[in-house]
Parts: C-alpha cells; structure tokens; sequence
C-alpha cells in the first residue's frame, strides 16, 4: 500500500506538528518564571532512574541463564558500562562501550 502524494504531506505536517507540540507545550504550561507544581519537580527527580531500570530490566529479559553461555556476555556488557559510568560520568561513552564489548563477546568469543 502506498500513499499519495497528499498523504505523505499530511502524515510529515501530523509529524511535524505532533513533535513541536511535545517540545514547545513544557515552556508554555510551565514557564521559567512559575514555580513548577511539587509533583512535577518530583517526577523530574524519579523519572530518569525508573526509566533506566525499566530499559536494563526490559533489555534482559530474554537472557538465557540456563542454557548457551548463561548470560556471560550480558553480566559482563553491564558490569563494562558500570565501571565506564563511574570512571568517566558520560552516559554516551558507557552506552557505546558496553554495546561494544557485547558484541565483541557474541560475535567472537561465545
């Protein structure tokens, strides 16, 4: 199935529309010279550590403890970006390096 040309312009306004409104709308509700609601300030504050376990939790789940390698190359990609997030504090880096040496591990030693 394919779209028409009116189509592909209205589904890249709806894009457009739709990411400007989820940019824009957090300035406009709560402007820098209004105290955020408590819950939001509160929110702000557990959010990004709830969503890391749900990420680390989520990435797992499939991990073969009892069968194949056991879940080796998985402990050890994770312990990698624990010890490069406490060494350099740079979330790209510790991302980046624990992929890299997950994949090292898969592709060449498990």
């Amino acid at each position: 199935m394919t779209m028409t040309i009116w189509q592909g312009v209205l589904t890249v306004v709806a894009v457009v529309i739709g990411t400007m409104l989820t940019r824009f709308l957090p300035f406009i509700v709560f402007p820098e010279s209004k105290q955020p609601p408590r819950l939001v300030e509160y929110l702000g504050s557990v959010l990004p550590y709830a969503m890391t376990g749900l990420l680390v939790v989520y990435s797992l789940r499939n991990t073969p403890i009892l069968t194949g390698s056991h879940g080796v190359p998985e402990l050890i990609a994770c312990a990698t970006i624990v010890l490069l997030h406490c060494w350099k504090r740079n979330m790209l880096l510790s991302i980046a390096g624990g992929t890299i040496v997950y994949m090292l591990l898969v592709q060449l030693v498990f």
